[in-house]
């Protein structure tokens, strides 16, 4: 199972970012895939999630800002996340994994760093 997450960086408040996520070694394409996030000093939340059919869902926090996509080729999944009119509170590690990861004890990646501020 390998899970490697791009694309995060320092950016302005107002700012866009698109993270992309390679999800391979495992059958990721027929679960639901999730970007969750970690910000210092609190538990990760579930960000957005993409089902195996491509139906969407979205934090509050998030909703008309945040737009998942995903992307089943042979052998390999990719997971994207775009990312406008960011805000400061947006900041956080962010990582991609199946929608049941935290519960089955699954492994993850190394996550990207997203940054926003001025």
């Amino acid at each position: 199972v390998q899970l490697v997450e791009s694309g995060g960086g320092l950016v302005q408040p107002g700012g866009s970012l698109r993270l992309s996520c390679a999800a391979s070694g495992f059958t990721f394409a027929i679960y639901d895939m999730t970007w969750y996030r970690q910000a210092p000093g609190k538990q990760r939340e579930l960000v957005a999630t993409i089902t195996s059919g491509g139906s969407t869902n979205y934090v509050d926090s998030v909703k008309g800002r945040f737009t998942i996509s995903r992307d089943n080729a042979k052998n390999m999944v990719w997971v994207y996340l775009q990312m406008n009119s960011l805000k400061p509170e947006d900041t956080a590690v962010y990582y991609c994994n199946t929608i049941i990861a935290p519960i089955a004890n699954s492994p993850w990646g190394q996550g990207t760093q997203v940054t926003v501020s001025s």
